[in-house]
């Protein structure tokens, strides 16, 4: 099955053509996801230099998606729903665990993102206990990922898009 951006591309035919970092996030209401999407709008700039398209996965509709994108200037990304979550489970992300969602780690990190970061907390939009993911992909091959341990971690995009495996 062929995933298709909002933009009208099939993703396979773009990380087929181009340098990709798929991003995927957790649902739109998480601290964590917030702060990810405005990290990932600060690294955006130095990405695009470096001919690097960002195509961000989510599990809702195209259009609370484009609103959730554009909060964090990132309304000019290609992003893909997969609300069944067939793409989470194609690269791997599973489900989250007890302590990798509600371990120590993730209290003190949630009081730093939510509170002091402005990010806050909302409704879930998604899976709650999808686990995110990035993967930096060159002509369809993985050539380096991020793969979270808590729901909190934080990974460098600029980075994660210049180190091969």
């Amino acid at each position: 099955m062929g995933f298709i951006t909002n933009r009208g591309e099939d993703l396979d035919v773009l990380m087929a053509e181009e340098k990709v970092l798929l991003v995927f996030l957790r649902h739109f209401g998480c601290t964590f996801c917030r702060e990810t999407m405005s990290e990932l709008a600060k690294a955006r700039l130095e990405l695009e230099r470096s001919a690097v398209h960002i195509v961000v996965v989510h599990m809702v509709d195209f259009e609370m998606a484009a609103r959730m994108l554009s909060v964090y200037d990132l309304q000019n990304v290609n992003h893909i729903s997969d609300p069944t979550q067939q793409l989470y489970t194609k690269y791997g992300l599973g489900k989250t665990g007890f302590v990798a969602l509600y371990g120590i780690k993730n209290w003190w990190r949630a009081l730093v993102a939510g509170l002091v970061k402005g990010h806050l907390i909302g409704k879930p939009a998604g899976d709650p206990f999808q686990m995110p993911g990035v993967f930096f992909l060159e002509h369809n091959r993985i050539m380096n990922k991020f793969t979270y341990r808590y729901v909190s971690d934080r990974p460098d995009f600029v980075r994660l898009a210049s180190i091969k495996l």
